[in-house]
């Protein structure tokens, strides 16, 4: 027994003996680790040269880095997050150049590197580039480079946003990308962008590849209006781009048209200045069933959910092809595209088949986005249950057999009717008609 004794307290001591190693051990990688992050002062008494980047999409000289822009991120430690699309084998190493005046100070940081889970199979992926800023200085303007040295003038300089907080200059930003396609669904999109008015938004962002003669129209009367921000997208001048969100082995480079980076973008650019984000597309409207609009349902919705940054709602297909008779509106007919107030039946739900859903956030919560759920955040998410509020989603059917009658009558939409009339007719005589 005593043998027995000592051998069990030879292996707790034993025990704590490796814990507190590897604690150690750990600790000092970790301490390493920072270190070899922190700036380094590489040049003293310059001038803050280098041009300023003005292009939504800037490729580095490597080809395989693409800068979409840098924003100020203080949430765990002082850090430039630059947003960018990289290749996932061919980046190795990125470096952040700051130069900090009046001292004329040029410090260079050891980039992390931080690609997206959803990259589905794609080579390019959206990314995280990360920086630890120098203690003494809150730099203005951010340049990436694949070395630690060289000459700070020869490279492109991006505008550091979020440098300084600010109130909430709207409630609701809905962010849309991206646009392509020679999109024309132009009776569509104006419907959808006066419910989202309706619901409470009062920023629509728009990642815009390309869009018809007569939808560039339509914007220029939204961006007049000061609803519509348009945010350029030309990813098809850098890459090769899939219109599906699944890597086919047909030489294309990234998905959707990029469409995680621009969704990642919009919420880092609206951090600042709105208290939700929405993500969805311009065919995605989020209904409220319990509620008169966004404002009045959020606020119910983080009452019950304290601590909860993330809300998700469930899409339902209304298909184009089911139609009513109702709201035939004769002035409506000449413009392009689908009345959705004639598309009220919806898809019933498959069994083993879950929905997508899309999602309103707090964005000072997120930290990375995908286009169905959030993959890192501060706090919980929840799925918003389909007797508070539901995606309609009007367009071609993904139950192509279904009869008529196995789908559900669903006229939730037309409680907005009137005042949607209404909004849609000042803006197409405005515009078109």
């Amino acid at each position: 027994r005593m043998l027995c004794g000592r051998k069990k307290s030879y292996f707790a001591a034993a025990a704590v003996c490796i814990i507190t190693l590897t604690s150690m051990v750990t600790v000092s990688y970790l301490r390493l680790q920072r270190l070899s992050h922190q700036p380094k002062v590489i040049q003293e008494g310059s001038k803050c040269r280098g041009e300023i980047a003005n292009s939504t999409i800037t490729p580095l000289k490597d080809n395989k880095t693409f800068i979409i822009s840098p924003y100020f991120d203080d949430r765990e430690s002082k850090v430039t997050r630059v947003i960018g699309i990289v290749h996932h084998e061919d980046v190795k190493q990125l470096y952040c150049w700051f130069c900090c005046q009046p001292n004329g100070k040029i410090y260079v940081s050891n980039a992390k590197i931080d690609i997206h889970s959803d990259r589905f199979g794609f080579p390019y992926g959206a990314a995280d580039i990360i920086c630890l800023e120098p203690e003494n200085c809150d730099p203005t303007h951010v340049s990436i480079h694949p070395f630690a040295h060289g000459n700070i003038d020869q490279l492109p300089r991006f505008e550091i946003k979020n440098r300084k907080a600010e109130p909430f200059s709207v409630d609701f930003t809905v962010c849309i990308s991206a646009m392509f396609g020679n999109y024309n669904n132009v009776l569509q999109f104006i419907q959808s962008l006066e419910m989202y008015k309706i619901l409470g938004a009062q920023k629509v962002v728009i990642y815009k590849n390309n869009c018809s003669h007569l939808m560039e129209k339509v914007l220029k009367f939204y961006i007049e209006e000061g609803t519509v921000e348009i945010i350029p997208w030309p990813i098809n001048s850098h890459l090769k781009v899939s219109s599906k969100w699944h890597f086919m082995q047909d030489g294309t480079h990234i998905g959707y048209y990029g469409q995680i980076t621009a969704l990642n973008d919009c919420i880092y650019r609206n951090m600042q200045r709105s208290k939700f984000v929405v993500l969805n597309d311009a065919d995605e409207i989020i209904l409220p069933l319990k509620h008169p609009n966004w404002k009045t349902m959020m606020s119910s919705l983080q009452e019950q959910n304290p601590g909860t940054g993330i809300f998700l709602f469930e899409n339902h297909i209304f298909p184009e092809t089911i139609s009513t008779h109702m709201f035939n509106i004769s002035s409506w007919n000449t413009v392009p595209g689908v009345n959705i107030l004639q598309h009220v039946h919806r898809e019933p739900d498959r069994k083993d088949v879950i929905n997508p859903r899309k999602m309103i956030v707090d964005p000072q919560k997120v930290i990375q986005t995908s286009v169905h759920s959030v993959l890192h955040a501060y706090g919980d998410s929840v799925n918003v249950p389909m007797d508070v509020a539901l995606i309609y989603h009007c367009r071609k059917p993904l139950q192509r057999d279904l009869p008529r009658e196995s789908l559900v009558r669903d006229t939730v939409l037309w409680r907005y009717n009137s005042s949607l009339i209404m909004n849609v007719n000042k803006v197409l005589s405005q515009t078109i008609l």
